[in-house]
């Protein structure tokens, strides 16, 4: 298969699929044909590997949405025909992957592994979250804090387009 439909099937940019077959660091055999078109050995189906949820919250006064995560995200990977071996749970602020999943899925390719997003609606709702949280920190530096969050929601209004309550 060519590496330009190769890449996007395992989870990372074509960029990215090409330097690693440059520098040989693609973790499946790579030929270059005399037209310049760099083929994907594709492995032999292996059986299916370890499945690790990982789930987390931001505080632990979550507690009940982490464990309604957990059985939200393990029904959905016995849903796609998964086995889940373990549950990785966390109460921490920072996210595993906040910007540069791409660098992540990478990562697990080379690895022979991949991440697998059961509701990428969610990954923009948290990019929204934390983008006002910046823009909410910033403001409150530059213009005090009693009115940062006003000026927060002003903004996103203008940058969404929708009108600013109050």
């Amino acid at each position: 298969m060519k590496l330009s439909e190769w890449a996007p099937r395992n989870g990372g940019p074509y960029q990215t699929a090409w330097t690693w077959a440059k520098e040989g660091r693609m973790p499946v055999p790579v030929v270059q044909t005399p037209s310049g078109t760099r083929l994907v050995a594709e492995p032999a189906p292996q059986a299916p590997g370890r499945v690790v949820v990982y789930c987390r919250v931001s505080s632990g006064d979550r507690k009940g949405d982490l464990e309604r995560q957990v059985a939200r995200t393990v029904q959905g990977a016995t849903g796609q025909g998964l086995t889940v071996a373990d549950v990785v749970t966390e109460i921490d602020r920072d996210r595993l992957a906040r910007f540069g999943v791409e660098h992540l899925e990478g990562a697990l390719s080379a690895a022979g592994r991949r991440l697998i997003v059961l509701d990428s609606a969610e990954t923009a709702d948290d990019l929204v979250g934390d983008i006002t949280a910046v823009l909410t920190s910033m403001c409150a530096r530059l213009y005090g804090r009693r009115c940062a969050k006003d000026r927060v929601a002003r903004a996103v209004a203008v940058a969404t387009g929708e009108e600013a309550a109050g």
